[in-house]
């Protein structure tokens, strides 16, 4: 009887073997089903997938990724990062300009969306106020006036743009993706601008402003 016990067991166990020793060869050789093939990067090139996997590399420079508001983008040309100015900033970038003090510079901020307190004397923080509450002139330190809000769309992503500062030869616009739970700043500072106090002047053909529509206009989620 205890032979033919071990017999069964034998038996048994050789077939699960089997069975599975031909499972592991017939799903080695599937192809792995991966949605797409190419990952399309914001400046317009192209990465393929690293081996047999669906992940992807990173896109290479001038693409730039800033996973801690989920956003990668191209980096237009000539600027390079360099240190963010406050606890808000998430990145910046500068181009150099005529002299050391008239650099051109992006710059990127995130402020949260306050959650509601359930209290009817603290509203929950809509993103325009969180726009209102941080769209300050710099030379007067005062809220800028919704008069200068405008309403953009770029790629397909509504902005607001807001004019923030016009001083001293220095013009920064600020652009502002709402987002569920956040708001996204996008500022564009021109220094030493020649005919800065013209009304004719077109902005959008400054450096930064010109960079900084063209970086808009590559982002990603990711």
């Amino acid at each position: 009887m205890k032979s033919l016990l071990l017999g069964i067991v034998l038996i048994v166990v050789i077939g699960v073997g089997g069975l599975v020793y031909r499972n592991a060869i017939e799903y080695a050789r599937r192809p792995v089903a991966c949605p797409q093939f190419e990952r399309a990067c914001p400046d317009g090139t192209h990465v393929s997938r690293i081996g047999n996997t669906c992940d992807f590399p990173a896109c290479p420079f001038p693409n730039v990724s800033l996973s801690e508001v989920g956003l990668t983008f191209a980096l237009p040309q000539g600027f390079s990062s360099t240190t963010p100015s406050d606890a808000a900033s998430v990145a910046a970038y500068r181009l150099p300009g005529p002299t050391s003090l008239e650099p051109s510079e992006i710059i990127i901020r995130r402020y949260a969306i306050a959650a509601s307190s359930g209290s009817t004397s603290s509203p929950q923080a809509t993103a325009l106020a969180v726009i209102q509450a941080t769209a300050i002139g710099g030379a007067s330190g005062m809220p800028v006036p919704v008069t200068h809000y405008s309403s953009m769309n770029i790629n397909n992503r509504q902005f607001t743009a807001v004019s923030i500062e016009r001083f001293e030869a220095v013009i920064t616009t600020a652009y502002y993706l709402a987002r569920p739970t956040d708001v996204l700043r996008f500022d564009a500072i021109d220094r030493g601008v020649p005919g800065w106090m013209e009304p004719t002047l077109d902005i959008s053909t400054l450096p930064a402003h010109r960079a900084l529509r063209e970086l808009l206009s590559t982002l990603q989620a990711g």
